[in-house]
C-alpha cells in the first residue's frame, strides 16, 4: 500500500512538472506534439499536455557574441596573416533557428571564417589595417545573406586582431626603419636648404641695406654741399650787394682802394717772409703812383674843409 501510494505521488509530480511551462523573458521555446512542431512559446506561463507535448528547443533571444577563432589568411599582396574576430547575432525566428539549420552558432562561426578569408584576400596588408570598418561591413553583409534562412540576424562583426607572421613583422620593421631614416634625411636636407636660403636672404638684405645706406649718405652729403654752396653763394651775393651799395655812397670808392692796398701789402709781406731772396716788384713805380694817388685823395677833403 505504501509502495503504491509512493508511486502515485511520483507519477503525479511527474505529470504536474510536465503540465505547465514557465518561459523566461530572454527565451523562446519550441514545442513539439508527438514529434511534430506545434508552437513557439513566448515568455510567460503555458499549459502543456504531459507525455504528448515536448519542449524540443530553447533559444536565447538576447544578442549573442560568438568568438571567431584565429585563422590564417593570405592578403592580395601575398602576405600571410592570422585574423580573428567577434560576431554579434540575435535569434529573430525561433522556428527557423530550430529547423532551418542544425547549429546556427557553429554555422555562423564557419561562415564568418570563410567570408573573412575571402574579404582579406581582396585587400593588401596596408588596406586591411586601414579599412577595418569597411571590411567589417562587408563580412556582415555576406554573412547576413546566408543566415536569413536560419532565423538569425547578424548585427555586426568586429575584427579583433590582424597579426602578420614573425618574418613579415621583421621585414616591416626594417622597412619602417628605412622609411624613418629616409624622412630624417629629407628633413635634414630641407633644414639645410632652408638655412642656406635664409642665410643668402640675410646677406642679400644686408647688401641692400648697406647700399641703401651708402646711397642715402651720398644723397645727404650732396644735399649738404648743395645747401652749403647755396648759403655761401647767397652770402657772397649779399656781400657783393652790400659792397656795391657802399661803393655808391660818398667815399666808397676810396675805401675800396684802401682795402685793395692793404691786401696787396699783406700779401707782399707774406711773400717776402717765405722767400729766401730779395724780391722787388717790377711795377714799383706804379705802386708809388698808387700810394701817391691815395695820399692826394686823403688830403683833398681836408683842404676843402
Amino acid at each position: 500500500m505504501l509502495t503504491g501510494f509512493t508511486l502515485f505521488v511520483l507519477v503525479s509530480l511527474f505529470l504536474l512538472y510536465h503540465l505547465f511551462a514557465i518561459v523566461p523573458m530572454r527565451e523562446n521555446w519550441i514545442i513539439e506534439r508527438l514529434g511534430e512542431f506545434r508552437t513557439v512559446l513566448e515568455p510567460g506561463f503555458h499549459l502543456l499536455i504531459p507525455l504528448i507535448d515536448n519542449i524540443a528547443f530553447k533559444h536565447e533571444t538576447r544578442e549573442q557574441i560568438l568568438d571567431i577563432p584565429a585563422q590564417s589568411c593570405i592578403t592580395r599582396d601575398n602576405i600571410q596573416v592570422s585574423v580573428d574576430g567577434l560576431v554579434y547575432l540575435k535569434v529573430l525566428n525561433a522556428h527557423k533557428a530550430s529547423y532551418g539549420i542544425g547549429d546556427y552558432r557553429l554555422a555562423s562561426i564557419n561562415l564568418a571564417q570563410t567570408t573573412m578569408r575571402s574579404e582579406i584576400g581582396k585587400l593588401t596588408l596596408g588596406e586591411a589595417f586601414k579599412e577595418r570598418d569597411r571590411l567589417n561591413e562587408s563580412i556582415v553583409k555576406e554573412i547576413d545573406k546566408a543566415s536569413d534562412s536560419w532565423g538569425i540576424k547578424v548585427l555586426r562583426y568586429e575584427l579583433r586582431n590582424i597579426t602578420p607572421s614573425d618574418h613579415v613583422v621583421h621585414t616591416l620593421e626594417q622597412q619602417m626603419e628605412a622609411e624613418r631614416e629616409k624622412r630624417a634625411e629629407i628633413t635634414r636636407a630641407t633644414a639645410e636648404k632652408q638655412s642656406k636660403i635664409l642665410s643668402s636672404e640675410g646677406e642679400r638684405q644686408l647688401a641692400i641695406n648697406l647700399s641703401e645706406g651708402e646711397k642715402q649718405k651720398t644723397i645727404n652729403e650732396a644735399k649738404g654741399r648743395a645747401q652749403e654752396i647755396s648759403i655761401v653763394a647767397s652770402a657772397t651775393a649779399a656781400g657783393i650787394q652790400q659792397i656795391a651799395a657802399a661803393i655808391q655812397k660818398p667815399g666808397g670808392n676810396l675805401a675800396v682802394k684802401m682795402r685793395l692796398l692793404d691786401q696787396y701789402i699783406d700779401d707782399f709781406q707774406s711773400l717776402m717772409k717765405q722767400s729766401k731772396v730779395s724780391v722787388l716788384p717790377m711795377d714799383l713805380a706804379q705802386l708809388k703812383g698808387i700810394v701817391k694817388g691815395l695820399s692826394e685823395n686823403i688830403t683833398e677833403p681836408n683842404l676843402g674843409k
